[in-house]
């Protein structure tokens, strides 16, 4: 009976409209719509990869083999198991144009194809022909090629011009457009050459030992069963060191890329429906305390505290979930709205469509957010005494929240940070987020009071005695309204998160293109044949420009399996076990090594394989001394027993293996050599024109062109999250504009007294502009001083790397904290300064 009553009195009581509920329905509407909005194209590329799986892929399924080719047993099984076979090879090497000193030479992945190629979809080119037009004889007699426009614009070349792979010459006939299997593609460190698989045999490119990857693509037969049959070449050939993949996930690494930076994207959308929660809750007090009356007269005419709280739970409930309606309908439909745009710009597939299940995920954190943030003001309403109604007790704020609201909060929090866990796949990055988002509205509240106790004392100091204007900006803000609390929150987590983004970004940013440059070697060198290494070195030590040079030999190796289990059953999804790593072989350890724990075999060791192991990824993994490690090279497998553990440092640039064996294992199996070559920026030209020149199959990876590369990837992605942020912060912002909005009353009456007493216009407004300017850069100092310390703890415990603070972003943070405060407390200072003392101060007879 109590809940028809309740819902009986809600209802009445919402047919008054929605007045002083639009901040609560902007703020929940915001926050659900980026939720929505980001789930939804995550799910609208994830659908694109799932239907166009095969184009990505090049065919059903694929077989990829590292550093060979397949044998005639497995091309035969390969061609009985399929309608249709392509073989695609991959690898990295120089393009080159012109001769001796006046050469140009630029870094390209080559892809070599057959005449089956493309199986699925097709490839674009410039001027527009067919694959077999563009890579088949020409005219002149030299086999075709084609490259994309970066690269023959650095080389200078048009259409018919010549340029050398290797040894052999091909004639640029068209500029490569688009690949249809382009996902299939691992990445790659300079643009793409297209050519014949057959025009490469004469190159010098591929011997034994060279570093290249065949993908051998299937076309099956209607009714196959992709993992029948993945099982099948487990059965047939167990030790080949093959990979399968098939359509159903034919781009597995941009699904995880994507699946992740939407996660991410997600959490930092959390965090602004958290900023919003603010708002929902300011809305819902300020309501609530001009229903302290009515509330009141329930109380008098009998009506219990239960039935009052669900009175107005009933309210803000059917208010939420208009809010949340709203947000999915904003969240679904402008990525339908911005599809042909996103589908032009997005490099993979995309199927732009309304998505249930991030609608779903969307409407569950709103739902969540706005319980945990207006139950405390609800529940305070079960407090209001009858006398209310005879007394000025319209203030809520002494009355205290109960165990039970208290235990609710509680368990809707863990729903909402276990769905976060569950719904983003990275439990550790939601409850780390969940657990920051928390800190840093502790931090923000705990600054907001210290804030409001300092203003309190120095608008008494006897410093602040005759500027009126500064001491009334004090009082203000120490006085016992809430308006500095809530604008340092809602401001400060959305400027948090930007400064955090800002600082990560900046140290990242240097790090890549200043730190690692002056640490990093001029060029990796690869495919360095065993005859070569002697006159390679003999070109370089003789240079004063050459600081050092690095060499090893050099082999690529799958892990399969540890202490005779497969090895994803003893380290999970590692990455070490995400295609193949590279292998060296040493009599002794390499200057500057580190061993921690175990020994080095003797130089002239000849017993079974010994192998010592990066002690870092050992220690993830789960490896100690004496574990057996069994490493797939050239389709053979190799069973070695760990020995030591080492220090490897990955983040100079230069060599670092992973496994290191004794030399009695590994050096009568084909293999190259690698280089890294330390030199003077000037000198860097001559030597690749040299070495280029002499060893046309060796291979310069200029590292930084890497570099570069890199910084380039890591400003998309920062720019992602500076959106989400400023969508974060725009929440914030209009949370403010609540507050504002919410003081505006108590702003009117103190613009009477003060005219009253006779302060000019001029002075109030430079008191209420003082004050925004205050509060503004208490949020953006508070926010700084947190996102720094975040950015601190991203950079020094995740990315292991050090931390400079940089004063250019944080200058925009405070800056913009002032900005924004400055601009919503203006808004909102016309009203006051037009009221009429005189007619203000009778209403409040």
């Amino acid at each position: 009976m109590s809940l028809r009553i309740a819902a009986r009195i809600a209802r009445r009581e919402l047919r008054g409209g929605l007045k002083g509920f639009w901040i609560l329905l902007t703020c929940l509407a915001l926050g659900v719509a980026a939720i929505a909005a980001v789930g939804s194209v995550r799910a609208a590329i994830e659908a694109g990869l799932v239907r166009e799986g095969a184009a990505l892929l090049g065919g059903d399924a694929e077989i990829s083999l590292t550093y060979r080719f397949a044998d005639p047993e497995e091309r035969a099984w390969l061609e009985s198991r399929s309608q249709m076979l392509s073989e695609v090879v991959d690898f990295r090497s120089m393009a080159v144009v012109g001769q001796g000193d006046a050469a140009e030479r630029a870094l390209t992945q080559v892809k070599g194809v057959d005449a089956a190629w493309p199986m699925v979809g097709e490839a674009r080119f410039d001027p527009p022909m067919t694959a077999a037009e563009a890579l088949g004889p020409t005219p002149s007699g030299l086999p075709g090629a084609a490259m994309e426009a970066l690269l023959s614009d650095r080389l200078g070349l048009s259409v018919g011009d010549v340029f050398r792979l290797g040894v052999q010459e091909f004639q640029l006939t068209a500029i490569l457009l688009s690949e249809p299997d382009a996902g299939a593609a691992s990445f790659g460190f300079g643009p793409r050459t297209l050519v014949l698989r057959r025009s490469l045999e004469n190159s010098q490119l591929l011997g034994p030992g060279t570093l290249f990857d065949t993908r051998y693509r299937l076309m099956l037969a209607p009714g196959t069963d992709p993992d029948a049959l993945r099982a099948e070449l487990r059965r047939q050939f167990p030790d080949s060191g093959t990979r399968w993949r098939d359509s159903r996930r034919g781009a597995p690494g941009i699904e995880l890329f994507v699946d992740r930076i939407g996660a991410f994207l997600v959490l930092v959308g959390l965090t602004g429906l958290a900023v919003g929660g603010i708002g929902v809750s300011a809305a819902v007090r300020a309501y609530l305390e001009r229903k302290t009356q009515v509330i009141a007269v329930l109380k008098t005419l009998g009506a219990p505290g239960r039935t009052i709280f669900q009175v107005y739970f009933l309210q803000i409930g059917a208010l939420t979930l208009l809010g949340v309606l709203a947000g999915l309908a904003i969240g679904a439909a402008v990525p339908l709205l911005l599809a042909p745009l996103l589908e032009a710009r997005l490099p993979v597939p995309a199927i732009f469509r309304p998505y249930p299940a991030p609608l779903a995920e969307a409407a569950l954190y709103g739902v969540l957010t706005a319980f945990v943030f207006t139950l405390w003001p609800l529940a305070r309403t079960r407090q209001v005494r009858a006398a209310a109604l005879f007394r000025d007790l319209g203030d809520m704020s002494g009355t205290r929240m109960g165990a039970g609201p208290w235990v609710a909060v509680t368990v809707a929090l863990a729903g909402l940070v276990g769905a976060a866990a569950w719904f983003s796949g990275l439990p550790r990055l939601a409850v780390g987020t969940a657990g920051g988002i928390l800190a840093s509205f502790l931090v923000l509240l705990l600054a907001a009071m210290l804030v409001r106790r300092l203003a309190r004392a120095a608008a008494g100091a006897g410093w602040v005695r005759g500027r009126t204007p500064l001491r009334l900006a004090l009082g203000a803000i120490g006085g016992p309204r809430e308006e500095a609390t809530s604008v340092i929150l809602s401001l400060g987590l959305g400027l948090t998160v930007l400064a955090a983004v800002g600082q990560i970004e900046s140290n990242l940013r240097q790090a890549i293109r200043q730190e690692l440059p002056e640490r990093a070697p001029a060029y990796f060198f690869v495919d360095i044949q065993g005859d070569q290494l002697e006159p390679f070195l003999a070109r370089l030590e003789g240079d004063p420009a050459v600081s050092a040079v690095e060499t090893a030999p050099m082999l690529r190796g799958i892990l399969t399996r540890i202490n005779d289990r497969p090895a994803r059953e003893v380290a999970g999804d590692h990455w070490v076990l995400r295609g193949d790593r590279g292998v060296t072989y040493a009599a002794r350890p390499p200057e500057g090594t580190r061993i921690t724990q175990g020994e080095w075999w003797p130089e002239d060791y000849a017993g079974p394989p010994l192998v010592s192991f990066s002690d870092e990824i050992a220690q993830e993994i789960g490896l100690k001394l004496g574990d057996s490690i069994t490493v797939n090279i050239l389709g053979r497998d190799l069973t070695a027993r760990i020995a030591s553990f080492r220090e490897v440092d990955f983040s100079t640039a230069g060599i670092g293996f992973v496994m290191a064996m004794n030399p009695a294992a590994l050096q009568a199996a084909p293999h190259t050599h690698i280089a890294t070559v330390y030199a003077a920026p000037e000198a860097e030209a001559a030597i690749l024109r040299d070495l280029g020149g002499r060893f046309p199959n060796i291979t310069a990876v200029p590292v930084r062109e890497v570099i570069d590369r890199a910084a380039g990837a890591l400003s998309g992605i920062a720019a992602a999250t500076a959106w989400a942020a400023g969508a974060t912060l725009v929440t914030g912002f209009i949370v403010l504009i609540g507050a504002a909005a919410a003081g505006e009353r108590a702003r009117v009456f103190e613009a009477a007294v003060l005219k009253t007493l006779g302060a000019t216009r001029g002075r109030i407004l430079f008191s209420f502009a003082l004050r925004s300017v205050m509060l503004g850069a208490a949020a953006g100092a508070v926010a700084l001083l947190a996102g720094a310390l975040g950015g601190w703890a991203v950079m020094t415990f995740v990315m292991d790397a050090p931390f400079h603070f940089d004063p250019v972003s944080a200058l925009a943070i405070v800056a913009g904290g002032v900005t924004a405060t400055l601009v919503a407390g203006l808004a909102f200072a016309l009203r006051p300064l037009a009221a009429r003392p005189a007619a203000v101060l009778r209403a409040q007879e």
